[in-house]
């Protein structure tokens, strides 16, 4: 076979060529990174792909030749290579490459799979278990076998198995959790772009997922990623081939991939499959969300590889497109146009975007949204929030530029629970925090910005909101501008989202939001700064150490309750983040042995809300949450 990787030097020129003109799914292109040689050191130059050049293979000889785009400068862009036993050349760009193939595999990537204690990792699953779709072949796959289908060789470094020090049995990991695991394990690799990757097999997360590839809010992002034990694990075929599409999905992201429904977001944008790319057969949808028939359609057709985009974008895209720790993910997809409402809709669905009148300067931006049935009841999915990326938010900043929230933890749900909006339950609301993502701070300048949301329904109907005026006010005096300063770090940023870390690399952020409670506690945006730092104290926080040992800190409830019972005084944060502080608050209560402190939080809520106005429906399903939460802390308290 000829394709596969090809290696060689010209003077300080290196050459990395990949050569796919024949053997399993060839796609017709070749393409190449170039460096420069420069004593003990080696440097990126650039990438170039030919999609379309001229192939001719004869036996165990190939000639090639065409036009190349490059993503750099390149003097000449006509490139042309031949292949022989007796010896290969490539003439790219001016230079003549002598080269030898290295490797059958277009790509190489290291990865370090470690799991806590308890998790039991994926092995392998032998297709030929359950029905398969006519042309696919029965054969054993694993991660390696999977993407070496893919054309990319997957090495493994030995694992670890972190064993649990510390008091608690509580393993369910939380995003801060998660981001301090992935800071302190890196430190054992190089903090630059480069082919290796780590996976994490936790026990959960609180939210219930099945994965996550968190590492987006550095300069070296797509290097983490984690699948949650509790919600795939099983010994049937069927859990088996799950686990096997969870692990290759989680780490598809690392190489750059987007969801199926979202690559149109990309830069540039591609285009969307069939149904709103709910149609793709591939390991980047979601089984339940295929279109037509959903999980069972999907892996009646479902042939265990990528699409031939995905394909191609794996084996021929720019070196900085697909290596860890390049580009961000979705390179350039910062920038968008705005999103426009549908020619035609017959969805029977309403998003709404709701929020304050205005804000001020340097304080966590809040948007509320709501979704609501129009006419007919209808059924569809409940991923409301952003994070889970079924909902996307653009925000059009004062000079015009429309940006796309892009949230710094990104969860792959891979579950999708019907929920029925109708007369007893007529509208669906979220909060959800976009003054801050994977491209720092969305609102950095006073003036007067327009949010707008679309939700991916279920059939794949795309829902958009009219457009939300969110005003963000200049600083009155000196003491705001001080305030804000301390607000709008990057640090705080995270810390925001994190809704609080014990992470040595946030250390910062911590300090400063000590400062805004400590030197301007009667400020209005210091009820944020202890709302964080209240739900950090009030849970436990688990930590990786560099020995690979995991260690729980225990909840601290007396600090918790101490922030948290002012953020409750001082009423200045939205409704749905005041319900969730409030129940933190009563079991903070509850863990100092208080549990009548604790009911009465629970009544104390209801009556808030009550007092607000809620309509009538919302404040029935607030009751029932009070009474449900004072259940759960009678039991905890045995």
């Amino acid at each position: 076979m000829i394709s596969g990787l090809y290696q060689g030097q010209d003077g300080d020129s290196r050459l990395e060529l990949r050569v796919d003109v024949d053997g399993p799914r060839p796609t017709r292109r070749v393409s190449g990174d170039l460096f420069s040689v420069a004593g003990a050191t080696t440097s990126y130059v650039g990438s170039f792909v030919a999609g379309s050049a001229d192939i001719r293979v004869e036996g165990d000889q190939a000639w090639i030749e065409g036009q190349a785009t490059f993503s750099h400068h390149a003097l000449n862009t006509f490139l042309g290579i031949h292949i022989a036993p007796e010896g290969s050349e490539a003439v790219i760009d001016g230079h003549t490459y002598r080269i030898a193939k290295a490797s059958p595999f277009f790509r190489s990537v290291l990865l370090e799979q470690d799991s806590v204690v308890g998790t039991v990792p994926f092995v392998e699953y032998a297709t030929g278990q359950l029905p398969a779709p006519t042309g696919s072949p029965a054969r054993t796959l694993n991660v390696a076998a999977a993407y070496a289908e893919a054309g990319v060789e997957i090495k493994t470094v030995p694992p670890h198995v972190i064993p649990v020090d510390g008091s608690g049995t509580d393993l369910a990991w939380d995003d801060a959790e998660l981001h301090h695991a992935m800071e302190q394990q890196f430190s054992l690799f190089t903090d630059a772009p480069s082919w290796r990757v780590w996976l994490l097999v936790a026990s959960k997360h609180v939210g219930g997922y099945r994965g996550i590839m968190f590492d987006y809010n550095d300069a070296h992002q797509r290097q983490g990623s984690a699948v949650f034990y509790d919600a795939i694990k099983g010994d049937t075929p069927q859990a088996q081939r799950a686990q096997l599409r969870t692990y290759v999905h989680e780490l598809g992201h690392a190489f750059n991939l987007l969801h199926s429904w979202q690559k149109n977001l990309a830069t540039p944008p591609q285009p969307l499959g069939p149904s709103g790319g709910f149609g793709d057969l591939s390991w980047m949808n979601y089984v339940q969300n295929y279109l037509p028939g959903g999980e069972q359609g999907y892996w009646a057709a479902f042939p265990f590889q990528f699409t031939d985009p995905e394909l191609i974008h794996i084996r021929h895209g720019f070196y900085r497109d697909v290596a860890m720790g390049a580009n961000a993910f979705g390179t350039g997809a910062a920038e968008i146009a705005p999103f426009e409402q549908p020619v035609a809709d017959e969805s029977g669905l309403a998003l709404e975007v709701r929020g304050k009148d205005s804000f001020a300067f340097g304080e966590p931006i809040v948007v509320e949204l709501k979704l609501a049935y129009t006419g007919e009841p209808r059924s569809t999915h409940g991923h409301l929030h952003p994070d889970t990326e079924f909902t996307q938010v653009c925000i059009t900043q004062p000079n015009g530029r429309t940006v796309l929230y892009r949230p710094m933890m990104r969860y792959c749900v891979d579950t999708s629970p019907q929920i029925r909006l109708d007369e007893t339950h007529p509208a669906l609301y979220r909060s959800a925090y976009i003054g801050h993502g994977r491209d720092g701070h969305y609102f950095q300048q006073p003036g007067e910005y327009k949010v707008r949301a679309q939700y991916i329904a279920a059939d794949g109907s795309r829902i958009v909101s009219p457009a939300l005026t969110v005003r963000v006010r200049y600083p009155v005096n000196a003491v705001d501008h001080q305030v804000a300063e301390l607000m709008l770090g990057e640090e705080q940023g995270k810390l925001f989202t994190l809704l609080g870390s014990d992470s040595p690399t946030l250390r910062a952020g911590n300090q400063a939001l000590d400062e805004v409670i400590d030197r301007y506690g009667t400020h209005p945006l210091a009820v944020y700064a202890r709302m964080v730092k209240g739900l950090n104290a009030e849970r436990g926080f688990k930590a990786i150490t560099k020995d690979k040992r995991l260690r729980v800190r225990p909840p601290d409830p007396k600090q918790g309750a101490e922030q948290l019972s002012a953020v409750v005084a001082e009423d200045g944060i939205d409704n749905i983040t005041l319900n969730l502080v409030m129940r933190r608050l009563a079991r903070a209560e509850a863990r100092q042995g208080d549990l009548t402190k604790a009911n009465a939080v629970m009544d104390q809520m209801v009556d808030t809300f009550e007092a607000k106005g809620v309509n009538p429906i919302v404040l029935g399903q607030i009751r029932r949450q009070a009474e449900l939460t004072k259940e759960a802390l009678s039991a905890e308290a045995g």
